[in-house]
């Protein structure tokens, strides 16, 4: 990577882009959280949880590889707090279609990031 394509957002500015843009690109009974990776600071960490009976939550860890690639690696899923087999297929399809709205989200904050 060179110094050119470097992120050049403080996390927290991140942070709170991510907060703003990322609810407006999932389903609209869905809520997500995003916070600071405590051990990176060109990482997030993102709770997405499904609106329903089901009460998923879905945990991923959103690393900027530069200043418009990202890197999103999923981490957990849990029903009414309890950790599941991800290997199911609505879970797989639930996983694919948050990390498509994730990055769609990372898209979208190319002016921002890529300043």
């Amino acid at each position: 990577m060179s110094k050119q394509d470097e992120l050049r957002i403080n996390q927290q500015q991140l942070v709170e882009a991510w907060q703003k843009t990322l609810p407006s690109l999932i389903p609209e009974t869905d809520s997500a959280t995003v916070i600071a990776d405590g051990a990176d600071n060109k990482a997030l960490r993102v709770t997405i949880e499904t609106a329903g009976h089901q009460l998923y939550s879905f945990d991923f860890r959103v690393e900027y590889v530069d200043s418009r690639e990202i890197k999103v690696d999923f981490i957990d899923v849990e029903e009414a707090g309890r950790s599941i087999d991800e290997h199911q297929d609505t879970i797989q399809q639930l996983i694919d279609d948050y990390m498509r709205h994730i990055r769609e989200c990372a898209q979208a904050l190319h002016t921002v990031t890529h300043a």
